[in-house]
């Protein structure tokens, strides 16, 4: 996955569309929170094992909600200046130190 390609085809449908203004970091937070929202409703009510195995419908509409909370944290990096794969590697790091 390149991420650098996927940010700058975001860019394009942000542009194309005059969402600039609306991109900002908050606005970008919240929506990626909005998503984790929807992707939890998915979940609720399902038992351990119910939630995975998920029917083939139920597991398409799971996957569309992760990719909308991919691209929003990839736009959210973008506005502030981050670089995605560095700061999950630095936080995968982190983890591997204090967990294992």
């Amino acid at each position: 996955m390149n991420l650098d390609e996927l940010t700058a085809r975001l860019h394009a449908i942000r542009d194309r569309n005059d969402w600039r203004p609306f991109h900002s970091p908050k606005n970008l937070a919240m929506a990626a929170s909005v998503e984790m929202a929807e992707l939890v409703e998915i979940f609720q009510w399902l038992t351990e094992d119910q939630s995975r195995q998920l029917p083939p419908e139920t597991l398409a509409h799971a996957g569309q909600e992760v990719g909308d909370i991919v691209l929003y944290l990839l736009l959210l990096c973008a506005e502030l200046g981050l670089d995605m794969e560095e700061v999950v590697r630095a936080k995968l790091a982190d983890s591997e130190r204090r967990f294992t």
